[in-house]
């Protein structure tokens, strides 16, 4: 098996191939590359391997630039600090996601998946068209929960998830803001509330706030090399996104 890794993070990389070589002695490590460019060059030049091992924020931007530049024909196991990026990474070829610190068991499980997979469609190659709906429909992420139940002036009420603004944290509760800037409260955390979104209509702009896209108004340069975001309705704080997801949140703001 011929495997290509794609890190900018010297140390990552080198740790990444300590740990292929280990679990898989018999694979060949046929390069390592650090940026968007070197990548596009590369796999325009080259033979395709067998597996990439790609990090998602690379020395020249995101990953995702690869593929719109060039045809990825093998599947690609994405190793990344952040996990908002799980959505695309499926669209891009992606068979695993795996989040850093990573361990040998995270590579092996990637490895074991990737195995599983080809074995799905040796089997089924004959008639792949059943098994593959089978297997997009367990692998697609879901659309997103359509309604929250709150409670509110002793009656219980259903909130069309498309009709809130934003969830945010007041005094340690989990609150609901609408369009229409009326309040509810909501017993769940805002951990177990992201888990429930659609990744494309909301985004968990810091450890407060999770702001529905229809949203936001503007988006304004901060100092520190953080982004102010604007809603369309106020809000009780200002909401800002620290400068190592900056690139992230543009990057959804951008693929909508």
């Amino acid at each position: 098996m011929n495997i290509l890794i794609i890190e900018d993070e010297v140390k990552a990389a080198a740790s990444l191939a300590a740990l292929i070589t280990k679990i898989r002695p018999e694979a060949t490590i046929v390069s390592k590359l650090q940026s968007v460019k070197s990548s596009v060059t590369y796999l325009s030049e080259q033979p395709h391997p067998d597996l990439i091992f790609m990090d998602i924020q690379l020395s020249d931007g995101l990953c995702f630039n690869i593929f719109k530049a060039v045809r990825v024909s093998c599947p690609v196991v994405f190793c990344t600090a952040f996990d908002e990026y799980t959505l695309e990474a499926f669209k891009a070829n992606g068979v695993d996601y795996v989040l850093k610190p990573f361990s040998q068991l995270d590579i092996e499980n990637a490895f074991k998946k990737v195995d599983e997979l080809k074995n799905f469609f040796q089997q089924h190659a004959q008639h792949p068209l059943p098994q593959l709906n089978d297997l997009l429909a367990k692998v697609a992420p879901p659309a997103g929960k359509k309604n929250f139940l709150v409670f509110k002036n002793n009656k219980y009420l259903n909130i069309a998830t498309e009709t809130i603004a934003y969830f945010y944290i007041k005094h340690e509760a989990t609150m609901i803001r609408t369009f229409d800037q009326q309040e509810y409260s909501v017993n769940q955390s805002l951990d177990q509330i992201h888990a429930q979104l659609s990744p494309d209509q909301f985004f968990r702009v810091n450890r407060q706030y999770l702001v529905n896209f229809h949203a936001i108004k503007e988006v304004e340069h901060y100092f520190a090399r953080k982004l102010l975001v604007n809603l369309s309705i106020p809000t009780p704080d200002k909401l800002l996104i620290n400068k190592e997801k900056v690139q992230i949140f543009l990057t959804w703001l951008e693929n909508r």
